[in-house]
């Protein structure tokens, strides 16, 4: 190949990659802007098919990705939030929207791009809050997506009357099979049905792909567009995949039924616009809504068929490893922030199991149970490091403000989870075993008030657990309140321990360093637990600089 047929195939490329680039621009810049709405929205809509059909076209016509809308229905029904008919049918909708997206950007726009990066560049230059800033990236990411097709149709000129070309395109209109995997494994690398479509539409337009070859591949696209979804969520549950697997047996059927009937279309397209740019458009935006209206009505025989061939998996028997952490969710920061806190949960759930055994340990000579508690510890262990990478994997791209400090709250209440549960271990665990290697049991009256603190612990655990899911300021209130209070009972305990050794009760003499340890250790415990209110409270403006007094001098 010359040199010069070299630069024009890299000139080409290049601007394939300016538009997948500026699609991703787009979406990131919506979802960081209104990524919580948009996932609250479809949430909302998800109760039958006509607003999920909907709610999915709307959406995606905003991402400008059916892929991203895919991976939040398939991340919804994994945590059963819904079903998987009602999330087809949202599928349905995003194919439709994508399409229309298609329409949108294959018209003559191309003036419009230096106006809106120009514009997009302001916005994020000057945006002080950060969805001004976001929805100038998304602006810029327009831009350059009318850029790109600007560039690919000029660069592209030149590769019309190359003979190599013609050469290669004849034999894949020879064998269509293989043009629409070819057009498949593209999409599925480029993970953007959108951007092969208006690849192609530019290629056609300047003569270079045949018209009936550009439907097989649209088609292809089409298809690669259903299979990168289905891939990126294999490690997910059953209920997670059911969603893209429905979608890929949706456009599997679809591509097999119009494969047959490409050859028959082209008349009927020209005859409601001449220009082959256009019918490429056209034919695509035609196919998704042919599909809406077949398969709409079929969504709950296909998800019944989905249910049948992907089953509910047993737990994963590990209890180590985590099962909330969905890294098909990455890309949508509030779904894999939601993941993130479900885990978060499930770690906190192990921390009350370790706490409520800790209470028979103390009361039994049971050494099988200490065992068990420091083996829930590991199991601590291992859920913290899994959030902690998974949330350093959400915050590795840019995020907005309110995306980055749930981040950081999750962070610092795993941390301190993972601490309770070292105390549990390393300093509960030990002194339980100290106790029972020498023999010695706790007065009435202190076991009692061991049991009547550690009760208080469970409470607040409790409601740290509701506070950290709700964000209420007033919930956060009482449980930094229970600290006071919490404070002052410990001081109390203490009180009523040395009392009982100044009247020289010997169960109490023998236990009194035990005992104290306990009390001091739970203590500990409760501040871990209770340290979830601040940031709730510090953004509400409820908290003081310093508990000093000022100083007068």
């Amino acid at each position: 190949m010359s040199v010069s047929a070299t630069v024009v195939l890299l000139d080409v490329a290049g601007g394939a990659a300016l538009l997948l680039w500026g699609l991703r621009m787009v979406r990131t810049g919506v979802m960081r802007a209104y990524g919580s709405n948009l996932r609250r929205s479809l949430g909302a809509s998800l109760s039958n098919r006509f607003l999920a059909f909907a709610s999915g076209l709307g959406v995606t016509a905003l991402l400008q990705s059916s892929t991203a809308t895919a991976l939040l229905a398939g991340s919804f029904a994994s945590r059963g939030i819904v079903a998987t008919a009602p999330a087809l049918a949202l599928m349905l909708g995003a194919d439709v929207g994508t399409s229309l997206v298609a329409q949108i950007l294959s018209l003559d726009l191309h003036w419009l791009a230096p106006a809106f990066i120009i514009l997009g560049v302001v916005g994020f230059s000057t945006g002080e809050r950060s969805r001004r800033r976001d929805l100038g990236r998304a602006v810029i990411g327009l831009g350059l997506m009318l850029l790109a097709l600007r560039l690919i149709v000029g660069a592209s000129q030149p590769l019309r009357d190359a003979a190599p070309l013609q050469g290669v395109l004849a034999a894949l209109g020879g064998e269509p099979l293989l043009a629409l995997l070819v057009a498949a494994l593209l999409t599925w690398a480029a993970h953007s049905s959108l951007a092969i479509v208006l690849l192609i539409m530019s290629l056609v337009d300047v003569g270079i792909v045949p018209l009936k070859l550009g439907f097989v591949l649209v088609l292809g696209a089409n298809l690669g567009g259903a299979i990168a979804p289905f891939f990126a969520t294999l490690g997910s549950p059953g209920p997670g995949r059911r969603v893209p697997l429905g979608n890929l047996i949706f456009k599997f059927t679809g591509v097999l039924i119009a494969l047959a009937l490409v050859g028959h279309v082209a008349p009927y397209l020209a005859f409601i616009e001449a220009g082959e740019a256009r019918q490429i458009v056209n034919f695509h935006t035609g196919f998704n809504l042919m599909l809406a209206l077949v398969f709409l009505f079929l969504t709950e025989p296909t998800a019944r068929l989905t249910e049948r061939l992907l089953p509910e998996r047993a737990p994963e028997a590990d209890p180590r490893k985590p099962r909330y952490l969905d890294h098909a969710a990455i890309e949508t920061p509030t779904v894999a922030i939601a993941c993130a806190a479900r885990e978060t949960l499930r770690m906190a759930d192990t921390i009350e199991t370790m706490l409520k055994r800790t209470i028979d340990v103390l009361a039994n000579d049971n050494r099988k149970l200490v065992t068990e508690i420091e083996q829930m510890d590991d199991v601590v262990d291992s859920l913290h490091e899994a959030i902690k990478l998974y949330l350093t994997e959400i915050t590795r791209e840019a995020i907005n403000e309110a995306d980055g400090k749930r981040c950081a709250d999750i962070m610092m209440f795993t941390t301190n989870l993972e601490h309770v549960g070292d105390i549990i271990d390393k300093n509960l665990m030990e002194l339980a075993a100290k106790r029972i290697k020498n023999n010695l049991h706790f007065s009435k009256e202190g076991f009692e008030e061991i049991r009547q603190l550690h009760a208080r612990v469970i409470e607040n655990l409790r409601l740290a657990m509701t506070v950290f899911i709700s964000g209420e300021v007033a919930s956060a209130r009482r449980l930094l309140e229970e600290k006071t209070t919490f404070r002052e009972l410990e001081r109390k305990l203490s009180d009523s321990h040395l009392d009982r050794l100044r009247r020289g009760k010997l169960e109490s003499i023998e236990t009194s360093p035990l005992h104290l340890d306990i009390l001091r250790d739970l203590k500990r415990i409760n501040s871990h637990i209770t340290s979830v209110a601040y940031p709730i409270l510090d953004m509400a403006g409820e908290l003081r600089e310093s508990r000093l007094k000022r100083n007068t001098a």
